[in-house]
């Protein structure tokens, strides 16, 4: 099958979720010469316009080519853009062109794609919440909300307990964050966010404050590019680190794999299925665990759990969708459930789900900038507040 047409299609709604970063979604149609359809997502966060530009532009080098081609498509692509491993926004667009590919092959040969990718090695997905918390700033207001996802089934739940507070923190601010961690600890495991936004001495003193609750892991504790800072905390905090939701590239993973315990690729930027999978082969060779970062639509979820399927070393995938906009749950007709804190994975052709089409013109919107606000766009809304 010949791709005859990729169309970037960006979907909002007034009901915008907890997650700033993901009041929109970009969602990418690809078309091929006999009819048939196949889906992909590119993230959105504050780059809708530049990324939607940048399917159009990767496109000009995909139409024409076979669906099943999918590496030559990738080493053709790698070929032509120059700072791919540099570019995220082409990494993106790239990344939901290779996944709707893989829908379209799927559904050519009437298999999920868990089996393309030499079939699933579990029937469900353990996944933990996120973006739970929203408006959450006292202790008690983390601690009832963390009740609540508790009853629903969860066993494990992630969050950024540090308000304000940005590349250093006080005394103060470490014993508010203590606050908010031993209220959710005592109905979940935790998994403490930080955004990979302090520098090592201030991670290293949250860090030694977090050994005593025993979290599952620390994401990001430092700058995501900071490897001096990473090789710091390393040496000081015996906790279990995970980072990866901003890798744009299979060669920068190396990087890494001395430094952390746990992965968190994000199919939707590290290359689609295409190089996901060889992330699977190169962390389960390092002992790595993976966690996949999933925190946008309802395409790169339904990939993820796809993806997760055949990862023999998947420690767990976040899950944001019991706390989506409803219109996001529209899009795939609600055919994703997750029933005590576990996911069935999917197993129509291809992605595993329908798209609903009609929702698909009724979200769709002209691409336009987002505001910038006090409040990051990453943070879980209404917490970016100290006590």
């Amino acid at each position: 099958m010949k791709i005859s047409e990729i169309k970037p299609i960006v979907l909002t709604h007034k009901e915008k979720g907890s997650a700033t970063w993901a009041s929109s979604s970009i969602i990418v149609k690809v078309t091929t010469s006999n009819g048939e359809v196949g889906y992909g997502e590119a993230v959105p966060t504050l780059r809708v316009i530049t990324v939607a530009n940048a399917v159009k532009q990767v496109a000009k080098a995909f139409v024409g080519k076979e669906v099943e081609e999918v590496e030559k498509n990738y080493q053709e692509w790698y070929k032509q853009d120059f700072y791919y491993s540099r570019a995220f926004d082409t990494v993106t667009a790239f990344s939901a062109i290779d996944i709707a590919e893989w829908d379209l092959l799927g559904k050519e040969l009437g298999a999920p794609i868990y089996k393309l990718l030499g079939g699933k090695v579990r029937d469900e997905i353990p996944v933990y919440a996120n973006g739970w918390y929203q408006d959450c700033v006292t202790p008690e207001s983390f601690g009832k909300k963390a009740h609540d996802v508790a009853s629903m089934g969860y066993q494990a739940a992630k969050f950024d307990p540090f308000g304000m507070y940005y590349n250093w923190i006080d005394f103060k601010g470490v014993k508010e964050a203590e606050a908010r961690v031993k209220a959710v600890k005592d109905h979940l495991d935790v998994m403490i966010e930080h955004h990979g936004r302090f520098n090592a001495n201030s991670a290293i003193m949250i860090g030694k404050m977090l050994e005593k609750y025993d979290p599952v892991f620390v994401e990001e504790p430092v700058h995501h590019e900071d490897i001096k800072g990473y090789e710091k905390y390393r040496k000081e905090v015996s906790l279990r680190i995970a980072m990866g939701e901003r890798l744009v590239s299979l060669k920068e993973i190396p990087v890494y794999l001395g430094l952390v315990n746990i992965l968190q690729p994000d199919i939707t930027n590290i290359g689609g299925f295409t190089i996901a999978r060889k992330v699977v082969a190169l962390t389960e060779a390092y002992d790595l665990e993976i966690a996949y970062h999933n925190a946008f639509g309802p395409i790169q979820y339904t990939a993820s759990l796809q993806i997760s399927a055949v990862t023999p070393n998947l420690l767990m995938l976040e899950s944001f969708y019991d706390w989506f906009p409803d219109w996001k749950k529209e899009i795939i007709n609600g055919e994703i459930e997750v029933v005590r804190g576990h996911v069935k994975v999917p197993s129509k052709p291809g992605l595993g789900v329908s798209v609903n089409e009609k929702k698909l013109e009724e979200y769709a919107v002209e691409p336009k900038e987002l505001d910038v606000m006090e409040e990051p766009v990453w943070v879980v809304k209404g917490t970016w507040k100290n006590m």
